[in-house]
Order: C-alpha cells, then structure tokens, then sequence
C-alpha cells in the first residue's frame, strides 16, 4: 500500500491539504499529516485548525512514495524554512520518490533546484520561484516523479492524479465518480 505524508505548516491552505488527502484517503492509500512544528495542533491560513497524525521526528521516510506540501501563506514559507524537511525532500527526490506541491508550495521544490528542467504549475505570481522550470498554466502537472498542481480548485484533481499513479486509472476514475465530481 502507498504511504503518502502530507506537510503542514503554521499558515497552510487547509483545504488544498484536505481535499487532496480526502481523494487519496478514499482510494485506499494511507496519509498521514506530519506537522513541521512541535504541536501536532496546526492552524491555517483561515484560522481553520487541522490535527496532524505526527511529528517530523516520526516520520519513516524510507517508507514513503510521497511527499506533498499543500500551499497557503505563510504556509508555504513555514515549509521552505523547515531545514529538515527540505533536506529529506532532496535525499527522496533524487531517490525517484513522487514530490507533490501545490498552489505556492512548488516554490519549495524550485528552490531546492528540484525543478530544473521540468514542466510545472504554481499559483500566479510564484513562477519565477520555480527556478528553471517550464511553467505550464495546467491545473495540474506531472513530469517524472514530480506532480505540481496550480492552486485550491485543482485540489481534487492533484488528489485524482496522485490515485491514477499510485494506484491506476480506473481507481481515478471511481473515485471521481463517487465524488460527483464531473467537472471536464
């Protein structure tokens, strides 16, 4: 079974987080929120406040296929200045681990120098912070283990697309369906 850790940081967006979690939750695959602080209470950007499952020092990081950081602000920066979060997203990344961002989050990933050259999304305005990309304006992009979504309405997909790899299409497909999620 796939083992997904999703990041939360003080300031995240706390439904690009959820819905993206609810999608993979439904599909079987195991998720668990890691807070990047020393309480597992963590507040977002709406004053929405999110349980995490651990802490970072708990984490089996050989275990994981995929790391994602949901955006929201100050989220995003919260989760770029977390040393050993970034030092672990490097180390799975060139492990051929699946590196997940979304909204302002891929900005992280582009300021490690783990988008050189390949084609991404972000929120509007962070596209120079993706640092040698190809920005796409897609709601969602995957380019080798690296899947970037564009913000809070590509939620859902971000979460289909991380099915459709991790598990397969038809499992998407199912998924979406149950979700009455007919959208395009």
């Amino acid at each position: 079974m796939a083992q997904v850790y999703a990041f939360l940081a003080p300031g995240l967006e706390e439904v690009e987080c959820l819905a993206t979690v609810d999608v993979l939750i439904r599909a079987g695959i195991k998720v668990e929120l890691v807070t990047v602080t020393d309480c597992l209470e963590v507040t977002g950007s709406h004053n929405i406040t999110v349980k995490a499952d651990c802490k970072l020092k708990d984490v089996k990081w050989d275990e994981a296929q995929v790391l994602f950081l949901p955006g929201g602000m100050p989220g995003t920066k919260n989760l770029a200045e977390c040393r050993e979060l970034t030092s672990h997203l490097v180390e799975a990344y060139h492990a051929g681990k699946r590196l997940a961002a979304i909204c302002a989050a891929p900005s992280v990933l582009g300021g490690l120098g783990l988008l050189r050259g390949k084609k991404a999304t972000c929120y509007p305005g962070f596209e120079d912070q993706l640092l040698e990309a190809e920005y796409q304006k897609a709601g969602v992009v995957t380019d080798g283990c690296v899947t970037t979504a564009r913000g809070l309405g590509y939620a859902l997909d971000l979460g289909l697309e991380l099915v459709g790899i991790l598990a397969d299409d038809e499992t998407a497909k199912r998924i979406k369906a149950s979700i009455q999620y007919d959208q395009f």
